[in-house]
């Protein structure tokens, strides 16, 4: 999925401004991506776990969102702006692992 992501965000999202086309990629990103795969993640948990999605994501999509928009955007930013298009997938799936570690606790604690 980050895959086909990227290639749309690289194809779709450009500006003459270099900062206002990470600007654009990093609201998309945020705006699109996040909030879906957030609400696939939850929802998937809490079926696997065999208790209702939909009290799941009352009670935890929007701490979880929160916290999503504390950290991704500064972290998308920056990598729009310095990793190579080819290398992204990578680092973001790298950085990846600490968040979903977190998202892992959350949603065990909750």
């Amino acid at each position: 999925a980050a895959t086909k992501w990227y290639q749309i965000l690289q194809k779709r999202i450009n500006f003459q401004s270099h900062n206002l086309t990470i600007a654009a990629r990093v609201a998309a990103d945020q705006l699109i991506f996040s909030t879906c795969n957030l609400a696939l993640f939850l929802s998937s948990m809490s079926f696997l776990e065999g208790s209702d999605p939909t009290k799941k994501l009352e009670k935890n999509y929007w701490p979880v969102l929160k916290a999503n928009w504390a950290l991704w955007p500064a972290v998308q930013a920056v990598h729009f702006k310095l990793v190579p298009f080819e290398h992204r997938v990578l680092v973001v799936n790298i950085g990846s692992l600490g968040w979903n570690c977190f998202l892992s606790w959350l949603n065990s604690s909750k």
